[in-house]
């Protein structure tokens, strides 16, 4: 279990029109141009933007692995440790954080293409 750091910036530029800035200290991760999360290289942490009921879920159930980051609005964004998570659920996270950001179209047509959410055939 874990994901190094490099694995996790493969993971964000698999993500479409994802881009990488640098800040002081750590990476920003946005699609066209709003913030869907952050990397800190040092600490080998990133931060995710979630709803809130997700972010209080996971801290939770797994307070070793998330911590609560801040809350903005209808978000709350949340700490996770990239030594305690394996691959498909830090993806899972990424992505969601990405489709809480990117425009519509994006959402869609990345839904699609990956079977999920409600364009994908996961739906009932």
């Amino acid at each position: 279990m874990g994901v190094s750091v490099e694995e996790f910036l493969k993971l964000v530029a698999a993500l479409p029109e994802a881009r990488t800035s640098d800040g002081p200290g750590w990476v920003g991760l946005k699609v066209r141009g709003k913030g869907f999360g952050y990397l800190w290289e040092d600490t080998e942490t990133v931060g995710l933007k979630a709803t809130i009921e997700e972010q209080k879920a996971l801290v939770a159930e797994r307070p070793e692995v998330f911590e609560e980051q801040f809350t903005a609005g209808r978000f709350g964004w949340v700490v996770v440790h990239l030594d305690k998570i394996d691959h498909d659920e830090l993806f899972e996270l990424t992505a969601e954080a990405w489709c809480l950001t990117a425009p519509k179209q994006l959402v869609t047509a990345f839904e699609a293409a990956h079977k999920i959410g409600v364009n994908g055939t996961d739906q009932t």
